[in-house]
């Protein structure tokens, strides 16, 4: 497991470099929008009845659900339990008992709340000790009642893809693989790592970027920030794009509708954000800027260049890029920026230029 020190703060502006990955082809798995709102759909569904006996069969089938999409555990797994004397509502525990060992699962606090108030339910009472004693098809079959009312494509509705994709979602969040190995009761860490790669295409692509930006620190090039699409959010006319760059940076930009059907832009593309000079803001203050900017990196004033006119700001991030501003000389000078200042470079989502490569 973890160790129980304290986790370390985590950095404004940056991202976890575990959400910079890609599923690889092939493979399915439900994303966390996806996941969410097939819970919906069960959890609706199982309120809806009047009649005790029909409410009391989807409250089970609503259990089950539950256990498959917290634990990651197959269906043969969860259907073998004895909630009576496996599941631990109060700490939060699923037990799965093996032939050789018990496998112990810890759910999310809000997981663990809905299996307290649905052990809890007098409707479920009587038949406590054999509550996921149920028949395979019958849940297969309900699992793809519910997909189409989520609007979920049917293949992606069966308990392997909700235990793959509570893998994937595990290691996005940078869980560790050993970890979600055994969580899983899998028995290499080999079949978990298949959730978890890049594409030969992205590896090799990355490969050149990474040699590019290496030649290009030798000469001008700035403020470019290579990485993958993590989120788009569409609006009407313009929708936000959020990229997670291998330096572990959160980047938002905003461009068109249109703009983002003709790139093909989606999550998991590669993409490249860059932004002009004269559009990145350079300010000092600690912690971090109180900025309607959307896009906030903190860094070190690798130097000043300052002419009659104008002055040039090179910022150093953590990761080694860096980002130059262009001001005024009389903006430079009052803010007294000297090198190896602690500095904060900001600038607006709409700033961002997207180029596919």
């Amino acid at each position: 497991m973890k160790s129980r020190q304290p986790s370390p703060e985590p950095v404004p502006g940056r991202l976890n470099p575990s959400a910079v990955f890609a599923v690889p082809e092939g493979v399915k798995y439900l994303d966390t929008i996806d996941l969410a709102r097939l819970t919906e759909a069960f959890a609706q569904w199982a309120e809806l009845p009047r009649r005790a006996d029909t409410r009391r069969s989807r409250l089970r089938l609503l259990l089950i659900y539950l256990l498959l999409r917290h634990t990651g555990a197959r269906l043969g797994e969860v259907l073998a339990l004895d909630d009576a004397a496996d599941l631990d509502p109060v700490a939060g525990v699923v037990r799965f008992r093996g032939r050789k060992s018990t496998r112990e699962v810890r759910l999310a606090d809000e997981a663990a709340a809905e299996m307290r108030r649905l052990l809890a339910d007098p409707a479920l009472l009587p038949l406590r000790g054999a509550l996921c004693r149920m028949d395979q098809g019958h849940i297969r079959r309900k699992f793809q009642e519910r997909a189409r009312a989520a609007e979920i494509p049917l293949e992606l509705a069966n308990p392997t893809v909700l235990r793959r994709s509570r893998a994937i979602e595990l290691l996005r969040g940078d869980m560790p693989l050993k970890v979600v190995q055994d969580l899983l009761g899998q028995s290499s860490a080999d079949l978990t790592a298949a959730f978890l790669d890049f594409s030969a295409e992205d590896k090799k692509r990355i490969t050149e970027h990474i040699l590019e930006r290496e030649s290009r620190r030798k000469t001008s090039a700035r403020n470019a920030f290579f990485g993958k699409v993590a989120r788009v959010v569409q609006g009407d006319i313009q929708a936000r794009v959020e990229l997670s760059t291998l330096g572990g940076h959160a980047i938002s930009s905003i461009i068109t509708v249109d703009s983002v059907q003709s790139l093909g832009i989606r999550p998991g593309m590669l993409l490249t954000a860059e932004i002009k000079a004269p559009w990145v803001l350079v300010e000092t203050c600690e912690p971090e800027p109180r900025s309607s900017a959307e896009n906030r990196l903190h860094g070190v004033v690798e130097r000043v260049l300052a002419g009659q006119v104008t002055a040039e700001v090179i910022v150093r991030l953590a990761d080694d890029t860096r980002v130059c501003s262009v001001t005024t000389a009389e903006s430079a000078q009052r803010l007294g920026l000297r090198a190896d200042d602690s500095a904060w470079v900001t600038f607006s989502a709409y700033s961002v230029i997207l180029k596919v490569d």
